[in-house]
């Protein structure tokens, strides 16, 4: 008796049950992944090759290559090589796909070719979620979070970084021929002639790099935002909130609903900015909860006069700070916000109670705008803390009063950004903690969207696992 746990011999042979499902416990998350495939009509959103064809060797079902998919991303999986492996070991991957163990390159060739119906079937959990009625939609945050591309930073040019590139290398260039001379000079023989050769080698380099940075420069002129990836040709250069951190990715927007913390529906863009994505962002939401009007909180970086008209002419209701733009409040000097605004008189009252009154309307930046102004600066006491000219001119935006409501309602509730920040947020966590440091493994944007919705399919799977369980789901997706 060795006083351990006996282990089993490796030459004892030994039977996997008669079937499959004795390995499967009831409420093993993948007989989730296995009902919820088989309800949906592939064909109807778009999957490739549903049926088969009439010559040639046979083929996999869709479905099965799905469900190995989804199987793969709930387990932090992606890789179409370790799926591979995994169907020929794993006993649930076997129970999922009917033992069924697809090539690596058959596997990624339907993630690589069924990208809009995969993104559909992220849409189709949703409207279940919904249907089953777990998904509300009273209220969505919607915030915007930078992922990692395949393209190094190395690979990724601007007009910015060729010109200080450029005048690193001519830089290095001069301090080689300084050194040539200096060798020239006070060494002799065999020693010296090595080094000076040595040096002009690093030298012819040096200008062959300059070179292509010049011909990367005239290829840029040419980009229309004037950026150039080599690796992830659809990638961008983004800035993060950290100062020097930014990377070379994409721009991931999700809205999350705030009560069950699902995500309703998201997008990845390659702009670096959130400004225009608010309306696109809370109409999706708007449509895939099928609501008639709607509430939806964001961070100042969406903030867009035009944005949040076309989110209240839709009928959804937006809420988020309105940045400060202006460094007058770190001068001591007034901002606008110190001016308060009269809606029935139609005019402005100073810090100093003066009246500013309507003069003329203008359009700037393709919006209508009142203009607002008094004769009495000139002899105000406090002219030195309001501005440098003859008066202070107010600008008013014709639907300025849906700023001011969205104002009045974080008075009301300052607990709203809160509430934002801790649901949209932490989606977004989970989920580069299950891609890992490398975040995106595919290239361009049509393929990364592809990727993004399968992570957002498992996130929202093991969400739903986690409020109503796996056999709740089961009872509820054939319903």
């Amino acid at each position: 008796m060795s006083g351990y746990i006996e282990s089993v011999e490796r030459g004892q042979v030994t039977l996997f049950p008669d079937r499959l499902e004795d390995w499967i416990e009831e409420d093993n998350p993948v007989r989730v992944i296995d009902l919820f495939v088989e309800e949906i009509d592939l064909g109807e959103i778009g999957f490739l090759r549903t049926l088969p064809a009439r010559t040639g060797r046979p083929g996999y079902h869709p479905s099965v290559l799905l469900k190995l998919f989804i199987y793969g991303y709930l387990n932090r999986v992606p890789s179409s090589r370790a799926l591979e492996r995994e169907a020929g070991r794993n006993v649930e991957v076997m129970w999922l796909t009917g033992r069924l163990a697809p090539d690596h390159k058959t596997i990624a060739d339907f993630r690589r070719d069924n990208g809009p119906a995969i993104r559909r079937t992220c849409a189709q959990f949703v409207e279940l979620c919904r249907r089953i009625g777990v998904l509300k939609g009273d209220c969505v945050a919607i915030d915007g979070s930078k992922f990692k591309a395949v393209n190094n930073r190395d690979k990724n040019f601007t007009k910015g970084k060729i010109a200080s590139r450029t005048a690193h290398l001519v830089a290095s260039i001069q301090r080689y021929l300084d050194e040539m001379v200096r060798i020239d000079r006070q060494e002799e023989g065999e020693v010296r002639a090595e080094k000076i050769a040595n040096l002009a080698q690093r030298c012819e380099r040096i200008r062959q790099e300059i070179e292509r940075l010049v011909d990367m420069g005239e290829a840029l002129r040419q980009c229309p935002d004037s950026q150039i990836s080599l690796t992830d040709p659809d990638c961008r250069s983004m800035a993060t909130s950290a100062k020097g951190s930014g990377f070379v990715g994409y721009n991931a927007q999700s809205a999350v609903d705030t009560e069950t913390h699902l995500i309703v529906t998201h997008d990845v863009i390659n702009a670096g900015h959130d400004r225009e994505q608010l309306s696109p962002m809370a109409k999706a939401a708007k449509a895939a909860l099928v609501r008639d009007e709607m509430s939806a909180v964001a961070d100042k970086g969406y903030f867009s006069g035009r944005e949040i008209l076309a989110c209240h002419e839709d009928g959804i209701t937006t809420t988020l700070p309105r940045p400060e733009t202006s460094g007058n409040r770190k001068k001591g000097k007034y901002v606008k916000a110190d001016f308060a605004y009269d809606a029935d008189a139609d005019n402005y009252q100073c810090p100093a109670g003066e009246t500013l009154s309507y003069r003329y309307t203008t359009e700037e930046g393709g919006l209508v705008a009142r203009r607002y102004w008094t004769t009495a600066c000139l002899s105000c006491p406090v002219k030195a803390r309001c501005t440098t000219g003859k008066e202070r001119r107010i600008t008013r935006w014709e639907h300025e009063h849906l700023v001011d409501e969205m104002r009045d309602r974080l008075i009301r509730a300052p607990a709203l950004m809160g509430l934002r920040r801790s649901t949209v947020e932490h989606p977004f966590g989970t989920i580069k903690a299950w891609m890992g440091a490398t975040h995106f493994r595919m290239r361009t944007l049509k393929n990364v969207r592809t990727e993004m919705a399968f992570h957002v399919l498992a996130y929202n799977i093991k969400r739903m696992i986690s409020l109503i369980g796996v056999r709740g789901l089961l009872t509820a997706i054939p319903a």
